[in-house]
């Protein structure tokens, strides 16, 4: 199928999408921040520059675009069926250096969290509440990495 917008505008659409201050981030950072928790952001010093870091709890988060960064059996993702070989290898080099920079803050004694957009956007979202559990068990619990999907996503895991 042809793509609905000329070449321009669709080079000019995806220019504009941002990798930072994103909504799922921003709803993840309000969270937190309602929960009590202080945080720094983009911390340069770290592997990945991770979007939340928890300097006090040695835990970084990073919220995970479910397109970007590959998420599988996601109700968000999609893969585009124009130009695959391209998004399969981008997307396939996102996922590689994410699994590099997990395993690198780990060895610095980093606790990782991933926040899939799934769990902050639609019909497979979770609850403040809910989510507001996973992200306090994730941050004080023994695993030192953690994953938060939403709800359709997380049930075709298990």
């Amino acid at each position: 199928m042809a793509d609905i917008v000329s070449p321009a505008k669709r080079s000019k659409m995806m220019a504009g999408i941002k990798s930072k201050n994103t909504r799922p981030e921003i709803e993840i950072r309000k969270l937190l921040h309602w929960l009590g928790y202080r945080f720094r952001l983009h911390r340069k010093d770290l592997p990945g520059r991770p979007d939340i870091v928890l300097p006090r709890y040695r835990t970084v988060v990073f919220v995970n675009g479910c397109f970007w960064h590959g998420h599988a059996n996601c109700p968000l993702f999609r893969p585009p069926k124009s130009r695959t070989e391209f998004w399969d290898d981008k997307i396939h080099k996102n996922q590689t250096r994410d699994l590099k920079r997990s395993s690198e803050l780990q060895s610095m004694d980093w606790r990782v969290v991933t926040v899939w957009e799934c769990a902050t956007k639609g019909r497979s979202a979770l609850s403040r509440p809910a989510l507001a559990i996973k992200l306090k068990n994730a941050i004080f619990g023994s695993d030192f990495e953690s994953t938060i999907r939403g709800e359709e996503s997380a049930q075709k895991y298990e």
